[in-house]
């Protein structure tokens, strides 16, 4: 089976990375730790803007924007072997390891309703996941600067919000 993605030059894209065998790596605050400093460092080599983020402890989703020649393919092609290199020095496994899904689930924003439906999405996924019951109380989600610049009214997300109706962008595998 082919798998084709789609490169949209100047184009927002949201992302999901399943960690494999959806083991809650990331519940280890240690990790996300190690996360953020990887997707820094992938940054630096394939430069992108992070939009918006959540952390969740077996999986991941992003919304960047790729700068330059960069595609997104380029960040998630460096950073899931940077993680898992680092990951593997933190624990000293020598031999070989699966840390993620082969594959992630991409999709290329088409307006500024798509970017608003996925920005909710990436808010609200704790609390539809049970991890939180109100979005601000998950640290490791980018919920609060949105909310700061005013995206977000208060109490937003402790109730399902409509605009996501069944929205699913869990990932692929």
């Amino acid at each position: 089976m082919r798998f084709h993605r789609y490169y949209v030059p100047d184009a927002f894209v949201f992302i999901t990375q399943v960690v494999s065998d959806r083991a809650p790596a990331f519940a280890d605050p240690r990790l996300v730790d190690l996360l953020r400093a990887t997707l820094h460092e992938v940054q630096k080599l394939h430069p992108f803007a992070m939009l918006a983020y959540v952390f969740l402890p077996e999986h991941v989703h992003l919304l960047i924007r790729p700068e330059g020649s960069t595609r997104h393919s380029d960040v998630m092609h460096s950073l899931k072997p940077n993680f898992t290199k680092a990951y593997k020095e933190r624990i000293g496994c020598a031999g070989s390891m699966k840390f993620w899904q082969k594959r992630y689930w991409d999709h290329v924003i088409r307006d500024e309703q798509d970017f608003a439906q996925h920005l909710d999405y990436i808010h609200y996924n704790p609390v539809k996941h049970g991890w939180t019951k109100r979005p601000e109380d998950w640290p490791d989600s980018s919920f609060a600067h949105w909310k700061l610049r005013g995206v977000y009214e208060d109490r937003w997300g402790w109730d399902e919000p409509e605009a996501l109706g069944d929205a699913s962008w869990e990932g692929m595998e």
